[in-house]
This record gives structure tokens, C-alpha cells and sequence, in this order.
């Protein structure tokens, strides 16, 4: 088997298409024949796209979410919290297994900046995983320290939306 060199890739900024854009990269892996694990973070339902790649995919894809399935409004609650604890430590015990080539962890960028983790967390985990794969952080927001730390950062920026017409999320679309 070849060595493959990871990197940190990181999708922020207040436009539509960050998560979008990181299950684009989990099918072009998956399609590459290796495996993927994506955690969702402050998520919490049976969403299209979720349904779609379990579907297509079985067990090559692992999709699991540490959310509420409601928004935080103010503080985060000590619920969030340790759903987030939850989900950090089922990251690092999953992709320290040595099997996923792609790891995504879906609005941890939100995560941190609602102070439910640190930026030194998410470093430090991604360290202790090794560098035989590939991670995707989305979510608005992104901290300074993370940028910096990334080898990719790409920001979505909403130009116009059809949301601010009143357009709800249409299932296949948006949801």
C-alpha cells in the first residue's frame, strides 16, 4: 500500500455550500474505494444526503451526529457540551483506528466558536491521529489559530440567496 500524506482542509465563511462541498470530497473518496467517517456536530436528523450515502455505500461510510436537531440560541447548555465530548471522543477512537482516509467533522468550526471545544482540542486530536489521512472541518466562523494551522482553507461567501426571499429549505436542495 502506498503512504498517502493528510492534510487540514477547512470550509467556513457565511455562504451556502460548506458541508455540501465536504460530502462532494467523502464521494470522491468513497468512489476511490476507501473509507470515510463524517461526524456531524450540533446536527441531529435523518437528512438526504445522509440517507444517500448509506445507502450507496454501507459500511464504508460511517456517519454519526452530536446534535439536538434544534439550534442554540445564547449559551450552549451542558447538553451540547457533552454531546460535543461525546462526539471528540468517538472521532479520535474511530480515526485512530487507521481505516478512514477521509475524516469530516461537520460544523466543528461552530463548535468553536460557541466555546464547546478549543481550537488546541481539535489540533491536538488531529495530531494524535496520525497523518495518514485526511480531515475537513466546515462551519462558519473558523478561528484565526485554525486558519493558520490549516493546509487549505476555502470561504463560502453569500453574494445573494434566495432564502432572504423567503425560499424554506427544499428537500433534495437543501436538505
Amino acid at each position: 500500500m502506498t503512504s498517502f500524506q493528510g492534510y487540514i482542509q477547512v470550509y467556513t465563511g457565511d455562504g451556502k455550500g460548506k458541508t455540501t462541498a465536504a460530502l462532494g470530497l467523502a464521494l470522491r473518496c468513497l468512489g476511490a474505494g476507501c473509507r470515510v467517517l463524517i461526524c456531524q456536530f450540533l446536527k441531529k436528523g435523518d437528512f438526504n444526503e445522509v440517507k444517500a450515502i448509506k445507502a450507496c455505500f454501507g459500511d464504508k461510510a460511517t456517519i454519526l451526529q452530536f446534535g439536538s436537531g434544534r439550534f442554540i440560541r445564547g449559551r450552549p447548555g451542558r447538553e451540547d457540551r457533552q454531546r460535543v465530548l461525546e462526539g471528540l471522543d468517538t472521532v479520535k477512537e474511530l480515526a485512530a483506528q487507521g481505516v478512514y482516509r477521509l475524516v469530516v467533522m461537520d460544523e466543528i468550526n461552530v463548535v468553536l466558536s460557541l466555546g464547546l471545544a478549543t481550537v488546541q482540542e481539535i489540533l491536538d486530536l488531529i495530531e494524535s491521529c496520525g497523518t495518514d489521512k485526511e480531515w475537513v472541518l466546515t462551519g462558519r466562523g473558523a478561528p484565526p489559530e485554525l486558519v493558520e494551522a490549516a493546509d487549505l482553507v476555502t470561504e463560502m461567501r453569500n453574494i445573494k440567496h434566495y432564502y432572504e426571499k423567503g425560499v424554506k429549505a427544499r428537500s433534495g436542495i437543501e436538505k
